[in-house]
């Protein structure tokens, strides 16, 4: 399993529109080999902003790099410049690959 995630460091009078346009638009995470999951994350306000992590589960690396060098990834990222005057700096990105897994059983 890998992970790849992304923070964003967003002043709190963007929030809302920060929020809307993640909830809104075209993903196609879906139609890609290797993708698990897919999770945007509200954290803590502090000194005037939120932190948002968006969090993408890959059943390896190499499917999460396909996802970044394909027509779907750009299709999906085509408005990314319209969106960077709602946060601070860049995103920054994490990549991570899964050493230990503990699932919750399954329901009876």
């Amino acid at each position: 399993m890998y992970l790849a995630m992304n923070r964003f460091t967003v002043p709190l009078e963007n929030a809302a529109e920060f929020e809307e346009l993640w909830l809104s638009r075209e993903s196609r995470l879906q139609d890609m080999d290797g993708f698990v999951s897919f999770h945007m994350l509200k954290g803590p306000e502090e000194d005037g902003a939120v932190l948002y992590a968006s969090h993408t589960v890959w059943a390896t690396e190499d499917h999460f790099r396909a996802w970044t060098t394909s027509a779907e990834f750009r299709a999906s990222h085509a408005r990314a410049g319209d969106t960077r005057k709602l946060y601070q700096g860049t995103p920054r990105f994490e990549g991570f690959t899964s050493i230990q897994a503990i699932d919750a059983p399954a329901p009876a």
